[in-house]
C-alpha cells in the first residue's frame, strides 16, 4: 500500500513515540527528523480549532531549507480545547491536575493539525474528536498524576494509558486522533500523493 510514496523519503519530524507508532502502523518505512525548539506561538485572536494545523505549517516551514527533491515530512500538533481555551502540555504536577479537574465530568474537544510538506507541495488537514470523562475523583487524579506523569501530553493525559482506561465514557470521532495522529485522515491524504 502507498507505493505511490516510493520516490519519497518520508519523514517524521516529531519526538512523540505514539506518533511514531501509529505512522508505522500504515507499514511505510520512515525516518525520524527533530529540529530542537522550533516556535510554537500562533496569532491569540486564531480561533482554537485552527491552532494546530497553523503550527503544523510553522514546524514544518522550519524543515525548507534542509529538504531535499525527494523528501516528504510530515508535521503534526495536537491540542485539547474545553470551553473554547486551549489547554496545551501542563507545567507541573500541579498544572495537571488542574487541567484534569477541570475536564472532569466534561466533553472536550481534540484537534490535531497535520501538515505534509514536499518541495512542490503542502497539505495541511485538522481533525476534531470530542472526548467526554467521567467525573474523575482527587484519588484518581492523584493516582493518574503520580504513576504516569502526564506532562508531555497536551491536557495532561493520554488516552491509551490507564486515566483512558477508567475515565474515557464516550468518543466521537477518531480515537487515534486523541493519541496524536489521525492515522486515517492521513492515509487517505498520502494516497493522493504523486
Amino acid at each position: 500500500m502507498l507505493s505511490n510514496l516510493k520516490p519519497y523519503r518520508i519523514i517524521l519530524a516529531s519526538q512523540s513515540p505514539r506518533r511514531r507508532e501509529l505512522l508505522a502502523g500504515l507499514g511505510v518505512e520512515f525516518d525520524i527528523k527533530v529540529i530542537p525548539d522550533i516556535e510554537e506561538s500562533y496569532p491569540q485572536q486564531l480561533p482554537p480549532a485552527e491552532v494546530p494545523a497553523y503550527i503544523a505549517r510553522q514546524k514544518a516551514e522550519a524543515y525548507r531549507n534542509d529538504m531535499a527533491t525527494n523528501d516528504l515530512i510530515i508535521t503534526a500538533d495536537t491540542i485539547v480545547c474545553c470551553d473554547n481555551a486551549i489547554m496545551g502540555k501542563p507545567t507541573d504536577d500541579a498544572d495537571a491536575r488542574r487541567m484534569l479537574h477541570a475536564l472532569s465530568g466534561r466533553t472536550h474537544q481534540v484537534i490535531t493539525g497535520v501538515c505534509i510538506t514536499t518541495t512542490t507541495i503542502q497539505r495541511t488537514l485538522s481533525t476534531s474528536t470530542d472526548v467526554t470523562f467521567k467525573h474523575l475523583t482527587d484519588e484518581e487524579i492523584d493516582y493518574y498524576i503520580s504513576h504516569f506523569h502526564p506532562t508531555d501530553k497536551a491536557g495532561s493525559y493520554g488516552i491509551q494509558e490507564w486515566i483512558g482506561y477508567i475515565g474515557v465514557e464516550r468518543i466521537e470521532g477518531s480515537y487515534f486522533n486523541v493519541m496524536g495522529l489521525p492515522i486515517q485522515r492521513l492515509y487517505t491524504e498520502l494516497s493522493t500523493i504523486k
